[in-house]
């Protein structure tokens, strides 16, 4: 089956931090049908330079002109994550309505706080992401006259199989049982951010994993009102889940 001629051979994920994306990169780059990209807006915003396809690009408009370009030699897949607002997308309706097929990935945000906080104590509000994703999500609607998929972190690592073909069949691509399962070990695409990705690093597939000294958001002064100020975009986006 082929991407769906219209979306432009671009498939992107857009997640809040912390929800398992890299781990969802991981799978699609196991696929070896895609040229694969790791947080390009993500790198833009954060070091002022993102390369895609051997192209540096300095602005949102030069990022997106060059994964256009990208994706007129074959399919692309990226991900990135919404710790940050990205206007040049926003203001792209053809990337968000014809060029791109959008999909969106969530987790409830008390695990997505605790998750940041134990790699970096000094988040701020805004990089909770979730009211960022749901702006994205709604100007995609709003654009293609569509509700854009939402997978829950959760039922993907329930049931990776159900739901991964649930998001194949919606994009329009073959469903791959053996992208499933990886070799542990990092990617060269995440060594900029890769303190942030040992978890998938250390995985072999979709995994939960616990870990006992995450702080207790809920009691927190300043990290209970992140969760209170957030809790209504990501339940927004719940609503329109994927149900396995």
């Amino acid at each position: 089956m082929a991407i769906y001629e219209e979306s432009g051979r671009i498939l992107a994920l857009w997640s809040a931090p912390r929800c398992r994306s890299t781990a969802f990169f991981r799978m699609m780059s196991e696929r070896g049908d895609f040229t694969p990209l790791h947080e390009p807006f993500s790198y833009l915003a954060e070091f002022g330079l993102s390369e895609v396809g051997g192209e540096q690009t300095r602005t949102e408009k030069e990022l997106l002109t060059a994964l256009r370009t990208l994706a007129r030699r074959g399919p692309v897949f990226f991900k990135d994550t919404s710790d940050e607002r990205y206007p040049g997308v926003l203001a792209d309706t053809d990337f968000l309505g014809r060029d791109a097929r959008h999909v969106f990935l969530i987790r409830h945000p008390r695990e997505t706080i605790a998750s940041y906080y134990a790699i970096n104590p000094g988040v701020r509000r805004h990089q909770i992401g979730f009211e960022a994703l749901y702006e994205l999500f709604t100007a995609v609607h709003e654009q293609t006259g569509e509700l854009p998929l939402v997978i829950d972190a959760e039922d993907l690592v329930d049931e990776p199989e159900a739901v991964t073909r649930a998001y194949c069949a919606r994009v329009g691509i073959d469903f791959r049982p053996e992208a499933l399962t990886w070799q542990p070990g990092a990617r060269s695409e995440w060594q900029p951010s890769k303190q942030w990705h040992r978890d998938a690093s250390a995985s072999s597939g979709f995994e939960a994993r616990r870990k006992k000294d995450y702080v207790d958001v809920d009691a927190h002064p300043v990290l209970g009102a992140y969760l209170e100020y957030h809790l209504p975009y990501y339940e927004k986006l719940l609503a329109h889940r994927v149900k396995p």
